[in-house]
């Protein structure tokens, strides 16, 4: 028994399967713990009813936590102006704020489970892993910060890369 913190992708990766694997995991793990959700939106907007059940059937509209980037956020750290430039080979020199949902810290969770595909991603390298946290469920600094590096540093030196400039930013 204990609290568990799932966290899959949003809608927009409904193809990608891991609104099933939510589902499986959720019924295994709601039957000894008080299990929560909360979809990986970044900046998109939140998931409606009619997407929240397509992609998560079964789990009951209570157990979904909405994050809101806008709304007032977790601050964790900074990532210094110099790593930015060292990691950047020079290209950009800016601090990243880290931000994320409070409910991530505000709540004494036991397991949080990131859930998503491993793909090729052009901010990150690979989807999935950290991203899902301090992007997925992150503020706006380090979102924007974030993807305005990888198009500056170039999207075909970091895609497809396990290791990646921003992988250590993270």
């Amino acid at each position: 028994p204990g609290r568990v913190l799932l966290v899959p992708p949003d809608f927009s990766r409904y193809a990608s399967g891991a609104g099933a694997i939510a589902v499986r995991l959720y019924e295994r793990l709601a039957r000894d713990a008080e299990v929560t959700v909360a979809p990986a939106l970044g900046t998109h907007r939140p998931m409606n009813a009619c997407e929240l059940e397509t992609m998560f059937p079964g789990i009951p509209p209570e157990a979904f936590i909405e994050h809101r980037w806008r709304d007032p956020l977790t601050h964790l750290g900074d990532v210094p102006a110099e790593f930015v430039a060292e990691q950047s080979d020079g290209e950009l020199r800016f601090p990243i704020r880290w931000e994320v949902n409070p409910r991530l810290l505000d709540t004494p969770w036991d397991r949080i489970i990131s859930i998503g595909q491993l793909l090729p991603h052009e901010v990150c390298g690979i989807s999935g892993h950290s991203k899902n946290i301090v992007v997925g469920l992150g503020g706006p600094d380090a979102i924007h910060k974030t993807h305005y590096f990888s198009a500056v540093y170039g999207r075909e030196r970091i895609m497809g890369r396990v290791k990646s400039p921003l992988r250590s930013v993270f």
